[in-house]
């Protein structure tokens, strides 16, 4: 029934945001155009700095610029952790072979570059939800898009039109992170759940979804009771250790398959450019390589911004550098390594991926090297998608408390919902509601993008001020000072 009444509203909204043009054969969503349009503007507008910042962002992680006297309430590697956990999900073990089974290893070449390029466009939006934010009177702050928007529009004569654009994105984030960083995550931990305790048929949970998300609603509910420090230090802790351990895994696995290695290497770079395969040949490999890195990395939806805004700083830019490390976290490393996993396999069996989509198809290509490796896989993909709850119950409950304030009341509510979703997510099937929010969250891509094209000549000339401070040395690091 819900799904009858959603449906209608569903179909609108998807087949607006994800409208597609045909390229010489290939179909291209103008979503994508939007998205990696905007990472390849701001890559050459700010000088490559996701080349340029690499090391600096490392820095900045590492603590050394760090300062506990600065505002904000996390500090620069909670916020990165968070943040990572996320865009770092489910996509990570699945998208990646999806993209790979439609267009081929060549794909991965493309989810790179995508990759490199959304590094510039997280340096923007997370640089802009720092430098906007607003701090509370009992000192936490709030931060992201909506304040972006509001406060930087309204600089440039434009507050009408910011504070709707604003108004927009917290109702679209509200809503979204319901699907993709609610039901969808519980839905896929209980279903990995399930395949490794027998099995639909075997399994004492395969009815009992209501209780397993009972089960995760209650442990996300003792994580996020206690905002954003809470979150963040749980954040800290369990990102590293699921990364580890997947990105451990993985490469033990190409290890076992070195011989393999440069074959994949080829198919990778070959397949790239290949005017063979699928419809638009290397055209359509690039748009969906592309495709499932914007949809993994989440570069231009503006959602890490709000949690990056919540860092202990005094300078709003340091956060854009820390925050171009996430695509290469999420997309250059986890993904690439994924797909050598994958296309490796290919050498020998290329047929192994018959019958098989999504985590399916990653978790036999594990499981052809370690009999025991869908377990882990299993673990990971739960952990991915807890960590994803995690992260975008703080991105909803920013976007609720914009539109409604600030206030005791309205943050329990918030995450009295938000909880209740992750049961329902886990016990029963709404794959248009999840349709739905999931076109919600690309949707908000739109004002977002837009906003940070009429910023960020503002955003440039204090990238260069900061440049100045730390060339004159009047920003040194602790260590330099020890």
């Amino acid at each position: 029934m819900i799904n009858a009444a959603v449906q209608p509203l569903t179909t609108l909204v998807s087949s607006i945001i994800f409208f597609k043009i045909s390229v010489f054969g290939a179909q291209l969503p103008l979503v994508v155009l939007w998205l990696v349009g905007g990472a390849l503007f701001f890559t050459f507008y700010f000088g490559f700095i996701n080349v340029r910042g690499f090391g600096h962002a490392v820095r900045l992680v590492r603590g050394d610029y760090a300062d506990p006297n600065h505002k904000g309430e996390v500090s620069h590697f909670q916020a990165l952790s968070t943040a990572v956990s996320g865009t770092v999900g489910v996509g990570n073990i699945a998208g990646v072979a999806v993209a790979i089974s439609m267009g081929g290893p060549g794909a991965t070449f493309w989810m790179i570059l995508a990759g490199l390029l959304g590094m510039s466009t997280k340096f923007v939006e997370c640089a802009l939800g720092t430098h906007y934010r607003r701090e509370n009177p009992d000192g936490t702050v709030s931060g992201g898009p909506m304040y972006y928007l509001e406060r930087g529009l309204a600089e440039r004569g434009m507050a009408g039109f910011g504070k709707g654009m604003a108004r927009f994105y917290a109702l679209g984030i509200v809503i979204g992170c319901m699907g993709i960083g609610n039901m969808f995550q519980s839905n896929q931990a209980y279903v990995q759940f399930v395949n490794v305790t027998g099995g639909m048929d075997g399994s004492w949970f395969s009815d009992k979804g209501w209780l397993f998300g009972i089960l995760i609603a209650g442990t996300v509910a003792a994580v996020i009771i206690g905002g954003i420090k809470s979150i963040a230090r749980v954040a800290e802790k369990i990102v590293p250790f699921m990364a580890g351990l997947y990105c451990t895994s993985a490469l033990i696995i190409i290890g076992m398959n070195y011989e393999a290695i440069p074959f994949a290497f080829e198919a990778i770079i070959s397949g790239a450019f290949s005017a063979d395969g699928v419809a638009g040949g290397a055209l359509g490999v690039m748009i969906i390589g592309f495709q499932r890195a914007v949809f993994s990395n989440e570069a231009g939806i503006g959602s890490a911004s709000i949690a990056h805004s919540a860092v202990r700083t005094n300078e709003p830019i340091t956060e854009g550098y820390v925050a171009l490390l996430e695509p290469f976290i999420d997309t250059v490393v986890i993904c690439t390594i994924t797909a050598l996993v994958i296309v490796t396999t290919f050498y020998y069996d290329p047929n192994f991926t018959e019958g098989l989509d999504g985590i399916a198809m990653t978790s036999a290509a594990f499981e052809r090297n370690i009999s025991w490796s869908p377990y882990l896989i299993a673990v990971a993909g739960i952990l991915f998608a807890f960590s994803t709850m995690l992260a975008w119950s703080y991105y909803g409950l920013k976007g609720w408390t914009y539109l409604v304030g600030e206030g005791r009341g309205a943050d329990l509510g918030f995450k009295a919902v938000f909880c209740l979703f992750i049961v329902l997510g886990a016990s029963i099937q709404l794959g248009a509601v999840l349709d739905f929010s999931d076109a919600l969250v690309f949707v908000i891509c739109v004002p977002n993008i837009l906003g940070l094209y009429f910023l960020a000549p503002s955003l440039k000339a204090r990238l260069k001020e900061y440049e100045q401070k730390l060339a004159s040395g009047e920003i040194s690091s602790r260590r330099q000072g020890r």
